[in-house]
């Protein structure tokens, strides 16, 4: 099922998630929640904490820019070496409408837990390699805006705040027009 993604500054983004025990149908469920969600806000890499789960489960599909990748999940992943360095212009689902550049490695290798718990260790590159390092960034409170000048920071949260408020007010409207009908 799809899940409302939470919008920065919500204060369980900057939380660390917690190291999942046993892979198990829960976060199986979980996992699926995430590509469904991720899928419909149409992104590339979702974090489990976006959706208000503080557990390090994320999911990735790079497919749009990288057609020789595939989905995949990751349950505890661990960056265990960065090479290299690139720049790219990064947005979140969870900062809906921003992008802005982001120094990041340009290859990172992971090691993670998949689906059936078995350990995986895969060195990744291009969006792969990004979103990866993005992903996790979220399970340690860490989002791209903390990458990024404080005064583009500061810009991008009253916008966000606008966006929450507006969000709100639109609900609120929504209510009252069906408790009228």
């Amino acid at each position: 099922m799809a899940r409302e993604i939470l919008v920065w500054p919500h204060p369980t983004l900057k939380k660390k998630a917690e190291k999942v025990a046993v892979v198990d149908d829960s976060i199986r469920a979980l996992i699926k929640d995430l590509f469904e969600s991720m899928y419909e806000a149409d992104g590339v890499g979702l974090a489990a904490p976006q959706i208000g789960e503080l557990k390090r489960v994320i999911v990735l599909d790079t497919r749009p820019r990288q057609p020789e990748s595939k989905p995949m999940a990751m349950i505890n992943p661990e960056i265990i070496s960065l090479e290299g360095s690139t720049t790219y212009s990064e947005g979140c689902l969870s900062v809906p409408g921003e992008a802005e550049d982001v120094d990041r490695a340009a290859f990172a290798t992971v090691k993670y837990l998949d689906e059936q718990g078995v350990e995986q260790t895969l060195r990744c590159d291009g969006l792969l390699a990004i979103a990866v390092q993005h992903e996790t960034d979220h399970l340690d409170g860490t989002m791209f805006v903390d990458h990024i000048s404080v005064l583009k920071r500061e810009l991008i949260r009253k916008r966000m705040k606008r966006l929450k408020n507006d969000r709100a007010a639109a609900a609120k409207a929504d209510v009252e027009q069906s408790a009228s009908l």
